[in-house]
């Protein structure tokens, strides 16, 4: 399964589309281990842009801070679980946390 987390200056980017890179994480679901991570430039932030290119990047899950509502239906359409609300830090640890279900977690969700 592979997750991506949105990124600046190394830590999670409070507003998704925001962000300046990706953290891109390839986990073995079954061990909850990273068996793969990469690091990808944001194609940039343009309306339903980052939704479809996630997807053909084969992301399945991705956890952010903020995000707007019409980005989270956009996420859904491309069949990819969206978690918002992380409270930011280390990308890789974010994604450890939510497979241990452990994931700190709080109520910012963008207005647009």
């Amino acid at each position: 399964m592979r997750y991506a987390v949105p990124v600046i200056n190394g830590e999670m980017a409070e507003h998704f589309g925001h962000c300046s890179h990706f953290a891109l994480f390839d986990v073995d679901e079954t061990t909850k281990t990273v068996v793969g991570r990469e690091i990808v430039a944001s194609p940039g932030h343009q309306p339903g842009l980052l939704p479809s290119w996630l997807a053909g990047e084969g992301v399945s899950v991705v956890i952010a801070s903020g995000m707007g509502t019409r980005a989270q239906s956009l996420f859904t359409e491309n069949h990819i679980e969206v978690v918002i609300g992380a409270l930011g830090g280390e990308p890789e640890k974010a994604v450890m946390d939510y497979m241990r279900g452990t994931l700190a977690t709080g109520g910012y969700v963008c207005d647009h």
